[in-house]
């Protein structure tokens, strides 16, 4: 699986990965209800699911050295106070990096003006290991140009309405084809859903 890039999140059935006030409702309920407890390499965050979702995640998402998030995911979790959510590095794209931000000396955090800079860097980051791209407008801009080489989908039963899409693509000019699902794996109030692009 070397060198792949992929969009990961939560995502409702009606395909919003937050509210209208970037809200999340009960879309992560599943990270906490289950008799299994890990963490994601490198964090000392434990949440607590199925067994079933506890082998996916940490299976799938082991090889994952970098993830490139945009600036509003940046803001809302203060960049997680520097320390990476999951993987080693954070590359954040935004076209107006912060000047005051408290663990700018020591995070491993790197700004970008532009989300082909942002994968770029990310990818001769991680070498053979995985790119994790944010879902949302970052993972939609992405998905467009084509960077996008796998799509992983935490399927969660609820519907939102309305909110943040998880693909923020905008208008297309063709439809952006995917294969059949090469995982199908059944949590507790989630499924996981692993898509290639088809290039």
């Amino acid at each position: 699986m070397g060198k792949t890039v992929m969009g990961a999140a939560a995502v409702s059935l009606d395909g919003f990965i937050a509210d209208d006030h970037d809200g999340v409702g009960p879309m992560f309920d599943w990270l906490g209800n289950g008799a299994v407890a890990w963490a994601f390499e490198g964090t000392d965050v434990q949440v607590h699911t199925t067994r079933a979702s506890a082998d996916f995640m940490q299976t799938h998402y082991a090889g994952v050295a970098a993830n490139v998030i945009g600036r509003r995911v940046f803001d809302m979790t203060n960049g997680w106070d520097g320390k990476p959510a999951a993987g080693e590095h954070v590359f954040v794209v935004t076209h107006e990096p912060p000047t005051d931000w408290e663990y700018a000396a020591t995070a491993p955090f790197t700004f970008v003006d532009s989300v082909e800079a942002g994968i770029k860097a990310a990818q001769e980051y991680a070498g053979d290991r995985l790119v994790d791209v944010a879902a949302g407008q970052i993972g939609g801009q992405a998905l467009r140009l084509g960077l996008i080489d796998q799509i992983v989908v935490n399927l969660v039963p609820v519907v939102l309405g309305s909110g943040r899409p998880f693909f923020a693509t905008g208008t297309l000019s063709d439809p952006i084809p995917f294969g059949n699902p090469s995982r199908v794996v059944q949590g507790d109030r989630v499924m996981h859903l692993v898509y290639d692009v088809i290039k």
